[in-house]
Order: structure tokens, then C-alpha cells, then sequence
């Protein structure tokens, strides 16, 4: 069993449907199972394993497409494990 996880913590800010399209990307995606927890999304399937580096992709395709790419970046944490974090932007005046 190969268990993935998404810490989307701070992307839960843009709203809950966001969330859900994001499974269901995943779901299409990776035609694996998607678990939607608290503050993750777990991606999980025996056989065909999904790497870190394929998920990170389909993560950052997926902000692309919602637009939300200039907002948040995909990175990487402990093994198995990736963070969508919101970029810090700095403010010019």
C-alpha cells in the first residue's frame, strides 16, 4: 500500500469547493483512491506507484489551472509528504 499525502492547510483559505476539486483532480488523475482529511489530502493504491515528484506536478498543473499559481507553491516536506504553501508576497510601495 502506497499512502501520498498533501498538507493543505493553508489552501483551505480559498474555500471548500476548491478542496473538492482537488480530490477529484487527484482521483482522475492518478486513478487511485483520495482521502480527504482535516488538513490533508491522502492519495492511496497498491501497484502502480504515483511519485512524490508526479503528484508535485499534477499539484502545481492543478493551481495553474485554478489560477492560483502566482498564489501558492508546492513543496516538499518528510518523506512522502508535500505542502501547498501560500507565497509570501512582498508588498512595494
Amino acid at each position: 500500500m502506497i499512502e501520498m499525502r498533501v498538507n493543505i492547510s493553508e489552501l483551505k483559505s480559498e474555500g471548500s469547493d476548491l478542496i473538492k476539486e482537488l480530490a477529484e483532480f487527484l482521483k482522475e488523475k492518478t486513478r487511485m483512491e483520495v482521502e480527504t482529511a482535516t488538513d490533508q489530502i491522502i492519495v492511496k493504491g497498491e501497484g502502480k506507484k504515483v511519485t512524490k515528484t508526479y503528484l508535485r506536478v499534477l499539484l502545481r498543473k492543478f493551481l495553474h489551472k485554478q489560477e492560483l499559481r502566482g498564489y501558492f507553491r508546492v513543496t516538499g516536506a518528510k518523506d512522502n509528504t508535500l505542502i501547498v504553501k501560500e507565497r509570501k508576497i512582498s508588498e512595494e510601495e
